[in-house]
């Protein structure tokens, strides 16, 4: 009922730019907006998630990355990514109606195909959001908006500074595409997790390493020497591997221009690699693309300052924070090297050995928040990191668990009627 009544508001007033206010707006529908829409929602203020596409879930639905790598303590998070099909590896098919599902009966609006193209603003705050919907561009009012858009685009068009890169060269991570590969002997699935594997034993092709097959590709011009490396994973259907290889460097997923060059370099990039398995594995003869992703995978865009700064030092050493979000961060610093193959170590020093071990570490709520603008939360990989502790913090499981503490703060502003920036995230209740 909830959402026909949504719904019928809009119709009624579509002859208008503004529509109905909301307490919480998410911007984005990935996994951070998932966690910040439920959590702003379960705890009653009116809230609606826009996202662009066709369907929720982001990259882990619409780039078919499978590894949702929950590597954090967070049980509000832990527990939606259970219900929908996200806990250990993604379910492309079904976790986006699984997420409608889950938003609705927490209370909150959802409406796809909503591209937010920036904030309404009062002086230094925000007060709603410009979307792009199907039937023209309309205006959503709201006493808290959360940017879960993954490039910040809220934030960035409301003038949060921010940083986007590494220092030295400001390179960012590259881009690339998973996609998955069928018409293989199920019985002779072929697995290769990492750099480490590719070069151990455990990943033999007739004798050989594995890294040593695919570097001579490479040096004979059929494999693209950023590839690197080619990881094949168990897919969740006995048929099909996911392949996480494709590689595309120097360009960044905040211009449309690159966005387009990367992927069609990915797309391309894959057909050589299915080439490369045919001829190599056993029982891969007539190994074929199965699923291709929608949209090309982003890892690092924008970062944007924050009142705190999750930083290098903090997730080496393991920082704990009394306003933690998310708990014992535990995934390694993993930079796909942004100006070749594999890793990068720190900046720019390529490494054969594998990423950057980290100590559990706290994300402090401060690096959700912006210094000076009102009124704006950011969560998932635009939050306030350096370049090495995104490369930790970026993955969906901790995206998602940095939604749900924006999401509940947000709620928390509004029920106090304060600014985000007041709340305090030690009486949250995140952990319990």
């Amino acid at each position: 009922m909830k959402t026909l009544t949504f719904v019928a508001c809009v119709a009624a007033v579509v002859a208008s730019a503004i529509l109905p206010a909301f307490d919480v707006i998410v911007a984005g529908g990935g996994p951070a907006g998932i966690g910040a829409g439920y959590a702003a929602a379960a705890r009653g203020a009116k809230t609606l998630v826009l996202e662009k596409s066709g369907r929720l879930g982001g990259m882990g639905v619409s780039a078919l990355v499978s590894p949702f790598s929950f590597c954090t303590v967070s049980p509000i998070a832990k527990d939606i990514a259970k219900r929908i099909g996200f806990e250990h590896s993604v379910d492309f098919h079904l976790a986006d109606v699984r997420a409608y599902d889950l938003l609705r009966e927490a209370g909150a609006d959802v409406m796809l195909h909503a591209d937010v193209l920036g904030p309404v603003m009062e002086g230094s705050r925000v007060t709603g959001v410009r979307v792009q919907c199907a039937e023209g561009e309309r205006t959503f009012r709201a006493k808290v908006v959360i940017d879960a858009t993954g490039n910040g685009v809220v934030a960035a068009a409301a003038g949060v500074p921010y940083e986007e890169g590494r220092s030295g060269d400001g390179l960012v991570q590259p881009m690339s595409i998973m996609f998955t590969v069928g018409g293989f002997d199920p019985a002779r699935r072929f697995r290769c997790y990492s750099e480490e594997d590719a070069r151990s034993k455990r990943c033999l092709v007739d004798g050989r390493k594995w890294e040593d097959i695919v570097q001579d590709e490479i040096k004979a011009g059929r494999l693209p020497p950023e590839v690197g490396v080619i990881r094949l994973y168990p897919g969740r259907e006995k048929g099909l591997n996911v392949v996480n290889a494709t590689q595309v460097n120097g360009l960044f997923g905040s211009r449309s221009a690159d966005l387009t060059k990367a992927e069609i370099a990915a797309r391309k990039q894959a057909a050589q690699i299915v080439d490369v398995l045919r001829r190599h594995l056993p029982g891969y003869e007539n190994a074929c693309i199965a699923e291709m992703p929608a949209v090309v995978g982003v890892r690092e865009t924008r970062r944007f300052e924050g009142v705190d700064r999750l930083t290098t030092e903090d997730v080496l050493s393991g920082r704990t924070r009394e306003d933690a979000i998310a708990r014992r961060c535990s995934f390694v610093i993993d930079i796909h090297n942004p100006a070749g193959a594999g890793q990068a170590d720190g900046h720019d020093k390529a490494v054969t050995g594998g990423a950057r071990r980290v100590k559990p570490y706290d994300i402090p709520y401060g690096a959700l928040v912006p210094k000076k603008v009102d009124g704006l939360l950011f969560c998932g990989r635009c939050l306030s990191a350096s370049h090495e502790a995104l490369a930790s913090c970026r993955v969906m499981g901790n995206a998602m668990a940095t939604g749900v503490g924006a999401g509940a703060a947000a709620a928390q502003a509004v029920k106090e009627g304060i600014d985000v920036r007041a709340v305090d995230a030690r009486k949250l209740n995140l952990f319990k």
